[in-house]
């Protein structure tokens, strides 16, 4: 009684959250009127992305995935990680949030086919252990994209660091030929070839970083401000630095180009250290298999000596 009890208490209480994840009490009086006074102000207004996706969506998938951004947004559910990431992949969130549910769905379909494999085997009917794992391979499904996401984004923003040091060399190299920063900015990005994300050999880091200073003139931003925005999108820490950086010293060229030159070895000592880090953890992983092995060997030329002894 006590543990079905418990139980039935855990359930009406999940029940409850997600009733209130789903369907939030309304806002009273005064969270509205401050909304309407930043409205007024136009303080905190949502900034224009610079970077548009590369993704090519389906018009289902896009009506599906603007559907559930506005359910998303309707409950305040910001998602800022997986939208940082979806940007540095250049792929849209209404795509994303649609191969969630397409793929949740589609797990769903364990359960004819558990409940067919069954009946076909002839071990009878039963409709309690299809469901249960049908529902366990739908939220596997679910959450299978954020994973997978996740994974490719940390190397892009490994790749893009990489990038940025080159980029601040670059910078520091035109500011010394005698170029504003604004020109030199454009300068040092006009080196990336190629213009797909994905193409052999294209520097796609530059190609962001290009596209965000061009589409900083439309909207209407200075170019270090774009950098900050661009490192707000993608969630790169060096270019929201470099863009504070730039907006304390746009007018002093000499202080910039000292700026960005330390800027760009400390990069560089960064990365040599977070590779040497891995080599390191390579070097124990292997040092631990060969003593496995050695082990092993020992375990094997010792076994028939021992199993003699034993018998005798």
């Amino acid at each position: 009684m006590i543990a079905t009890a418990f139980a039935g208490g855990v359930l009406g209480l999940g029940i409850l959250l997600l009733l209130r994840a789903l369907f939030p009490p309304r806002p009273g009086l005064a969270t509205r009127l401050a909304a309407l006074d930043v409205a007024r102000t136009g303080e905190d207004a949502p900034k224009t992305p610079l970077v548009a996706p590369d993704e090519e969506v389906s018009a289902f998938r896009q009506a599906l995935g603007q559907r559930l951004a506005k359910f998303y947004a309707a409950r305040g559910w910001e998602a800022r990680s997986i939208r940082a990431d979806l940007t540095l992949l250049g792929k849209s969130f209404e795509g994303f949030l649609a191969t969630k549910v397409l793929l949740a769905v589609s797990g769903l379909l364990a359960f004819p086919l558990l409940v067919g494999w069954l009946a076909v085997m002839g071990w009878g009917v039963s409709f309690q252990i299809p469901l249960w794992a049908a529902l366990l391979v739908s939220v596997i499904f679910f959450f299978l994209p954020d994973v997978q996401i996740g994974k490719d984004a940390a190397v892009r923003r490994r790749d893009f660091r990489h990038a940025v040091g080159a980029f601040l060399d670059l910078v520091a190299m035109n500011l010394a030929g005698g170029r504003g920063v604004p020109e030199a900015l454009m300068m040092a990005v006009s080196v990336g070839t190629g213009s797909e994300v994905n193409a052999p050999g294209s520097n796609w880091a530059m190609e962001r970083i290009r596209e965000a200073l061009a589409n900083a003139r439309i909207v209407g931003i200075t170019p270090w401000q774009a950098l900050g925005q661009l490192g707000d999108e993608i969630n790169v820490d060096e270019l929201r630095d470099l863009s504070a950086a730039l907006g304390l010293v746009a007018d002093d060229g000499a202080k910039v180009r000292s700026s960005l030159t330390a800027r760009a070895a400390t990069l560089r000592r960064r990365e040599l250290a977070e590779i040497e880090g891995k080599a390191g953890e390579r070097s124990q992983s292997m040092l631990v298999a060969q003593l496995l092995l050695c082990a092993g060997f020992v375990i094997f030329l010792s076994y028939p000596a021992a199993m003699k002894m034993l018998g005798s």
